[in-house]
């Protein structure tokens, strides 16, 4: 089946293809990101919380070195400026956040572009092959019949397909990443808040004007 579309699809049929290989990839490449940086920030915020209270703060920074993810890097900026006072602590999570989040959206915009384009790409393909039939219409005449237009009708619905055939997965795509990225935030902004109060109890931080 493979072979007839891509011999009867036409040219447009591997820009199609082109664009749909490339949102798989992007896909499995934002999957295999999200699936590193997602981790039991509850757990993790519990060990740092353990060695802070020995005063090993050699200890909480490695463990933070050895674990993936913003999490780890947000609650790592906090201990490093837990000396400069609550608010200075607040500001520097807050702008490791900043730097954080566009990590996590890169590449989102091409398979949201993929999704939106791939019908279109489709709905060329399906004009360019109904030209063929009309010009294969204006040449032949009265004398043309199913076989000579069969080849830009085949085109035309098989470009229409394959574009409605990337674009569906691709947006579902880039739901799901989109969805997987709301809850690592969500994370980072529970893990900031608590870091943020860690750091700063029991006189480990002084408030500085």
């Amino acid at each position: 089946m493979l072979p007839t579309f891509l011999a009867n699809g036409g040219p447009m049929i591997w820009l199609i293809l082109l664009a749909g290989a490339i949102a798989l990839v992007v896909f499995i490449e934002r999957v295999l990101h999200c699936h590193r940086a997602q981790i039991n920030s509850a757990e993790f915020l519990n060990g740092v919380r353990n060695v802070l209270k020995r005063d090993n703060v050699v200890e909480a920074i490695s463990i933070c070195d050895a674990t993936p993810g913003p999490v780890a890097r947000i609650v790592k900026t906090a201990i490093l400026n837990r000396e400069k006072g609550r608010e200075r602590v607040r500001e520097a999570v807050e702008e490791a956040g900043l730097v954080e989040v566009p990590m996590l959206e890169e590449k989102l915009n091409l398979l949201a572009t993929i999704a939106q384009i791939a019908p279109l790409l489709g709905l060329l393909g399906t004009l360019v092959g109904f030209m063929e039939v009309f010009k294969a219409i204006g040449k032949e005449g009265l004398y043309s019949n199913f076989g000579m237009l069969s080849l830009g009708i085949w085109q035309a619905l098989i470009c229409a397909a394959a574009g409605i055939a990337v674009a569906i997965p691709a947006h579902a795509g880039y739901n799901y990443l989109v969805s997987r990225i709301n809850k690592i935030v969500l994370d980072m902004e529970r893990a900031a808040g608590e870091i943020v109060n860690i750091v700063t109890e029991n006189g480990n931080g002084h408030d500085k004007p």
